[in-house]
């Protein structure tokens, strides 16, 4: 099994953007969780084969997920990131359907160490 590799982290401003990548993406499956420190991992966007995509509250209109098959990347587009939005991203990814919420850990098989975000106000 592959392993999933993030990349594109870093540290902006309040305000900035950031776009993450997670490779390889063949799966039906994948998602974008975050951990903050002292946090518990929470779900922050999926996308399922098909082009299901779906976001937590506290993103949406800001995050954009997306599924770049040219290239074979899950994509995390962050715009008008805030403070709050640190914490280190990672990406999950299943090939199975299985009975959990989208946004539920279990619900994935498959995760990379992560990228952190950091950002400032």
């Amino acid at each position: 099994q592959v392993p999933l590799v993030e990349s594109g982290g870093g540290s902006v401003q309040a305000g900035g953007s950031l776009t993450l990548s997670c490779v390889p993406s063949g799966y039906g499956y994948m998602a974008w969780f975050r951990q903050a420190p002292g946090k518990e991992r929470e779900a922050v966007a999926a996308f399922y084969a098909g082009g299901t995509t779906y976001y937590a509250d506290s993103v949406k209109g800001r995050f954009r997920i997306a599924h770049d098959t040219a290239r074979g990347k899950l994509l995390l587009q962050m715009n008008s990131l805030e403070p709050e939005d640190t914490a280190i991203y990672s990406c999950a990814a299943d090939r199975l359907r299985r009975h959990y919420n989208w946004d539920q850990v279990p619900r994935y098989t498959y995760w990379g160490q992560g990228t952190p975000v950091t950002v400032s106000s």
